[in-house]
């Protein structure tokens, strides 16, 4: 085996564990509630609203600061992180304990996913690394597919298989990489980043997830719900007048200005509403309504995320040959039928094969569809030196979404004391996310792509003609550029901070090939 093919193993190990995790704990859900008795789903929501929060604020600062000290150091520390966190989640004795796990396994995770592709993409020749990237990029689709049929499996020993599974992976993985992976470094990092704005967002974000949260049992105007609320509006505040004077901002102006990455970034995180809620909705239908056991709801669960996986494989093509807009409104459309259909069809009565399975395979196609196009229209708007940041701010929306829409299917569920109950709850959840999907839908239709290093207004040219698409491209990139940036957005993944992928691929190959004898201190 290969130097390359080792790092690309190793570095493709890590990631492929932090993205199972934003998968494989829905469907141990309902074993966690059974196992800590009082718990309430309200406070359950948190073990997965915590861990799409503190990724989503950590993620930036966490690749800036990287780029800084090390990419060895910052995976290596991420894994370890991730390991004890995992460690500490399989042994908690009560909910409380396992959220703050889950926050730490976050920041882990948020540490190691960026540096993971900056380790990886140095071992590849130029005219390679397309390929490392598609192959990086692929295992968020493996681990979106392989969760529930996975989580079931070892919930079937105990749901806290699913966390120790994490910590001798973690441990084999930091072993082998302290002498395999060597150390990246940026020569010019830049200003510090801004933490006091990402402790900002993830305190925006979390109260008005638990206001959300709290409106079933305290009413929407209790005290804990407006405050929860007015409390985020004026941390939301703070964190943009922060964005517009910091000199690295976790968001920054001139990127939310452009209003194709804008609409683009408004309608992923809308469609991860939806998206958050999905596999949850579908967790808590089969077992607590239709009684599945845990192995048999996950194998059920599958078909949806293998189909996306599937189709956004091909996405890349149709947006080459349709344009990223009608894609985009194809698959909005494509999950709102999904879940409108799971709203009419499903009863309290199992009928999995004429209504779970068809609104979980269309709901599956939609994913498939929306996810690499809404990334096409938005990185599409930007200029090389803002495509990093604004990847890491697109994925920043997307875990945002995410948690809003556990926290609002949370409120939707309420506290149902019987089969009706919970079968008009189960319905409800299809119907918020085929209004999510349906909002999203509208959202897309304002999407316009322009050239990518046109300012503001242009941003707002024409539609997003494929062809036009294309010529651009060709001007404003040269082949490897495009390769990189149109593999790289192909899958179903959270896309991490990278310090301009295609201009850093060239450096890094370049310091490595013209001085093998730097011990990996390569420019990045």
């Amino acid at each position: 085996m290969t130097r390359r093919t080792k790092v690309a193993a190793l570095v493709s190990t890590g990631v492929f564990m932090a993205s199972l995790d934003l998968f494989i704990v829905n469907i141990a859900f309902t074993d966690i509630q059974r196992d800590f008795e009082g718990s309430t789903l309200g406070g359950l929501s948190w073990v997965l609203s915590a861990y799409a929060i503190v990724f989503a604020a950590a993620l930036v600062p966490a690749g800036r600061w990287f780029d800084r000290v090390g990419r060895k150091r910052g995976f290596l520390a991420g894994v370890s992180l991730f390991g004890v966190a995992s460690a500490i989640c399989a042994v908690a004795p009560g909910v409380e304990v396992l959220v703050a796990a889950r926050i730490l396994q976050a920041l882990g995770a948020a540490m190691l996913m960026p540096t993971s592709l900056g380790l990886l993409l140095p071992e590849f020749p130029p005219e390679k690394r397309a390929g490392a990237v598609a192959l990086w990029a692929a295992v968020g689709g493996v681990a979106a597919a392989a969760g529930p049929p996975l989580g079931g499996l070892l919930v079937e020993l105990s749901w806290r298989w699913v966390f120790i599974v994490n910590v001798p992976i973690a441990l084999a993985a930091v072993l082998i990489g302290r002498t395999l992976l060597n150390e990246i470094r940026d020569p010019e990092p830049g200003p510090r980043p801004d933490l006091v704005g990402a402790a900002l967002l993830v305190v925006a974000i979390a109260l008005l997830t638990w206001g959300v949260v709290e409106a079933p049992d305290h009413g929407w105007g209790g005290l804990r719900t407006v405050g929860g609320l007015l409390g985020s509006v004026i941390a939301l505040v703070a964190f943009a007048a922060r964005s517009r004077t910091h000199a690295a901002p976790v968001v920054p102006p001139e990127i939310v200005a452009r209003p194709a990455f804008s609409w683009s970034t408004a309608t992923s995180l809308l469609f991860y509403v939806a998206f958050g809620s999905m596999l949850l909705n579908g967790v808590l239908l089969l077992t607590q309504l239709w009684d599945y056991s845990t192995l048999l709801a996950g194998l059920a669960l599958a078909p949806g995320p293998a189909v996306a996986a599937a189709t956004a494989s091909r996405g890349g093509g149709l947006v080459t040959r349709f344009g990223a807009r009608p894609v985009m409104m194809a698959g909005a459309l494509a999950f709102a039928t999904g879940a409108l259909y799971g709203h009419f069809a499903v009863e309290a009565t199992p009928n999995y094969l004429t209504a779970f399975l068809p609104a979980n395979l269309i709901g599956g196609f939609g994913v498939g569809l929306i996810l690499p196009s809404t990334a096409n229209a938005a990185f599409g708007a930007l200029p090389p030196t803002l495509l990093s940041t604004g990847i890491a701010v697109f994925t920043v929306a997307r875990q945002v979404g995410s948690a809003l829409g556990v926290a609002i299917l949370v409120a939707v569920y309420a506290s149902p004391a019987n089969a009706t109950e919970l079968a008009n709850a189960v319905q409800g959840g299809y119907l918020m996310m085929a209004i999510s999907a349906g909002l999203a839908l509208l959202l897309a239709t304002q999407v316009r792509v322009a050239a990518a290093g046109a300012g503001p207004a242009g941003d707002g040219g024409r539609g997003d003609d494929a062809s036009s698409d294309a010529q651009r491209s060709r001007a404003d990139r040269d082949e490897l550029d495009e390769a990189f940036a149109e593999e790289a957005m192909r899958l179903p993944m959270p896309i991490p901070h990278v310090a301009d992928p295609p201009t850093a691929a060239r450096n890094a190959g370049q310091a490595t090939d013209a001085n093998p004898s730097t011990n990996g201190r390569v420019s990045a």
